[in-house]
């Protein structure tokens, strides 16, 4: 039993696993770690929710490659993520920059939550509001429907 718990503590506090394999790795540590970053933020185009640094997948090793290469050849950051961009689109990049293009995709959140907003606002209002008491006419009338009904 504790062997599973070991097991598990292990699996837990363990760091992130990249899918990089160590032959892709560079020998600066410096361009291996800007590489790092760079891939942290491109999107695998067969995995689509995860980052080329997470995905197993062929064409993210060659994406990666493909960063590496164009670090060591001195493109800064900006201009290897502007190389894949024109080369592969927008799409991937995990977070999209913002733009007159991706207004709808950044203002989309706030208009769901303002419309949800307005429609909570109307149901509440809408709600049927309690009744108003009786007069003493009325109750009086109430009362002799009862002793009517207990009656019978």
């Amino acid at each position: 039993m504790r062997f599973i718990f070991v097991l598990i503590a292990a699996f837990m506090l363990g760091g992130p696993v990249f899918a990089v394999q160590p032959d892709e790795v560079l020998k600066d540590p410096a361009l291996e770690k800007r590489a790092r970053e760079i891939s942290a933020g491109l999107r695998c185009l067969v995995c689509q929710n995860q980052s080329i640094d997470d995905s197993d997948a062929q064409l993210a090793k060659d994406l990666r490659l493909l960063v590496r290469e164009r670090l060591v050849t001195g493109d800064t950051n900006q201009e290897v993520e502007n190389f894949l961009v024109q080369r592969y689109g927008e799409f991937v990049l995990l977070k999209p920059t913002f733009g007159t293009h991706t207004l709808l995709l950044w203002l989309t959140p706030a208009l769901v939550l303002i419309l949800g907003g307005i429609g909570a606002y109307a149901a509440m209002r809408r709600r049927t509001q309690p009744a108003a008491a009786l007069d003493a006419q009325e109750q009086k009338a109430l009362e002799d429907l009862l002793k009517r009904d207990e009656g019978a």
